[in-house]
């Protein structure tokens, strides 16, 4: 079958020229012919010249994700194993996984050159998650060549719900361990710190690694306070809160499952002479809630890093809206001097208008206070892209 060759409207081919790596169905202005989920196309710009090379998928918004631009490249094992490395480089380069660690990202997506595909190291395993049913017909290929490239003792591999009925048919793959089995719970260490994975059932690849800087940014200021972690999930930054000092930590969210999880983690770093004596307090109950109507001035430090309050473009109204509230009732818990850390993760709202939000609740609570630091994405997950930054935080101290 010949190449399916595409040409875009002028919007869209300028954004492909300036390295956007996704096209849109309604950018696409004609098309050889019908194309199959996962083949690889041809972009031509006005001129009939070639202007990237992409993976196809007629059943996503995304049509288009690119792999190559302006100049032709044989996509092969060749072209996969220079990224592999490039990817393994730039985190050795930037201390990724320095003395201490041993969980980080190895390939963020689009950003890495590998559309619709992430892998994180946890230990010695190593989980891979697909987007884009592009990688199904290019799986055995891919994992050797992983397997090459970070030497990883397990691997397990995990799929998106859109991709899970269409492995099992077409290629019958399936979630799990590839080749021998390992341990459904890993512990791995980051910055000294010990913490499990749920490598197989887990939420996004079994943790949140992305929020590595911002945990250890917090545990700088737990000194001496009584910390809250609103949405703590499996409670990392109540841990290096803990270590940093605190006289005492809360770890609130609206699942027990979280929280079991959270009380586990504590148990591996009871060894730690910092962790030991802090008074670690579970609370169940939707964090909304709970901080309006808990009493006022409680806490020295609050974190509040809830999960994406807008998964569409159409929510984010409503995510502003949830993040004032939530920043007020963060404000309202906290004592004179205290600190506050928001942090938001829906890539529909973008840094400057997350940050204005805050700022804005810290103008009408009436309290004089500083901003102390912002910040976006971690070495491990580099963001190539506008869409692709979807991590921010923002720090800022009440004045006593």
């Amino acid at each position: 079958m010949s190449s399916l060759r595409i040409r875009l409207f002028p919007r869209a081919e300028t954004a492909v020229r300036s390295g956007h790596p996704w096209v849109y169905g309604d950018s696409i202005r004609e098309q050889s012919r019908p194309g199959d989920p996962g083949e690889l196309a041809i972009v031509y710009d006005r001129n009939d010249r070639f202007l990237a090379a992409g993976f196809f998928d007629p059943d996503s918004p995304i049509r288009l994700r690119i792999l190559q631009h302006r100049k032709p490249a044989k996509i092969d094992r060749a072209f996969w194993n220079e990224r592999l490395h490039a990817a393994r480089d730039l985190r050795l380069h930037n201390g990724v996984f320095a003395p201490g660690t041993t969980g980080g990202r190895w390939i963020n997506g689009e950003s890495d050159g590998f559309p619709g595909l992430v892998a994180d190291r946890y230990g010695t395993t190593v989980v891979v998650k697909l987007y884009s049913p592009a990688w199904l017909a290019r799986w055995t290929e891919i994992e050797g060549l992983l397997r090459e490239v970070f030497n990883p003792e397990f691997l397990v591999l995990r799929l998106s719900r859109n991709l899970m009925g269409r492995a099992e048919r077409a290629w019958g793959m399936g979630e799990g361990f590839r080749g021998d089995a390992g341990e459904e719970i890993v512990v791995f260490e980051e910055n000294g710190l010990k913490f499990e994975a749920a490598v197989l059932h887990g939420q996004k690849t079994g943790f949140f690694l992305d929020q590595r800087e911002n945990r250890q940014r917090a545990g700088l200021l737990a000194q001496g306070r009584a910390c809250l972690n609103a949405f703590s999930y499996s409670g990392g930054f109540s841990l290096y809160a803990a270590r940093g000092g605190a006289s005492s930590v809360t770890d609130l969210d609206i699942s027990g499952y979280a929280l079991e999880s959270a009380q586990r983690n504590f148990a591996l770093n009871q060894a730690i002479p910092e962790i030991a004596p802090v008074r670690h307090e579970l609370i169940q109950a939707d964090a909304f809630d709970w901080l309006k109507g808990s009493p006022a001035g409680q806490f020295g430090l609050a974190v509040l890093d809830p999960p994406s309050l807008a998964p569409r473009q159409a929510d984010r109204e409503s995510a502003l809206e949830g993040y004032a509230s939530l920043a007020a009732g963060g404000i309202r818990v906290l004592g004179p001097g205290g600190i506050l850390i928001a942090a938001s993760c829906s890539s529909h709202v973008n840094a400057e208008e997350f940050f204005t939000t805050v700022r804005s609740a810290l103008q009408r609570s009436g309290r004089r206070w500083r901003e102390e630091w912002t910040s976006g994405h971690a070495a491990d997950h580099p963001a190539t892209f506008p869409e692709a930054h979807y991590l921010k935080a923002i720090c800022a101290r009440l004045e006593p």
